[in-house]
């Protein structure tokens, strides 16, 4: 949170200076923000194996919004605990513009809200692929290529900027 909170507050302060001092201060940004996504990426997708369990926070089980709360709280930035809260945080983005570290969600079951989530890892031409708690695997990677998750899909939001 603390990581966030200074970055936000220096990207203020910077906006603000038309000097080539902002530049430098935007390029550190996105310099931070790529090692912030690269850190989650690796925090979820080292918990791979690990299976699911409602409500699960640890390596003792995952839910998949508890995968995705405790990635980001290894950042130090803090999430909603539910999948259908944590879809209200951040921007929308299409799926055309989705990036590694953006979450995708799902209104998997016949839901008519959304109630799963995962991290993307991979994005190619018309496929990404994101680390995520499914009930029957645990944590494992998946495709929207799969049919489940292509019927399924609901939206993309971007969290770390």
């Amino acid at each position: 949170m603390k990581k966030a909170l200074i970055f936000f507050l220096l990207t203020l302060l910077f906006a603000s200076c038309k000097s080539t001092s902002s530049t430098v201060s935007n390029k550190e940004s996105k310099k931070e923000n790529k090692s912030v996504v690269n850190n989650l990426i690796k925090n979820a997708t080292d918990n791979i194996g690990v299976k699911y369990k409602a409500g699960g926070t640890t390596r003792n089980g995952f839910d998949c919004s508890g995968l995705v709360f405790t990635s980001f709280q290894s950042e130090s930035i803090i999430l909603p605990r539910s999948s259908f809260d944590q879809a209200k945080i951040g921007t929308i983005i299409s799926f055309k513009d989705a990036q590694k570290g953006d979450l995708i969600f799902f209104k998997t079951n016949k839901s008519k809200q959304i109630n799963h989530v995962g991290l993307i890892t991979e994005v190619n031409s018309n496929e990404i692929k994101f680390v995520h708690s499914s009930t029957s695997k645990g944590v494992i990677i998946s495709s929207t290529k799969e049919p489940y998750y292509e019927k399924s899909f609901a939206q993309i939001n971007r969290i770390v900027q």
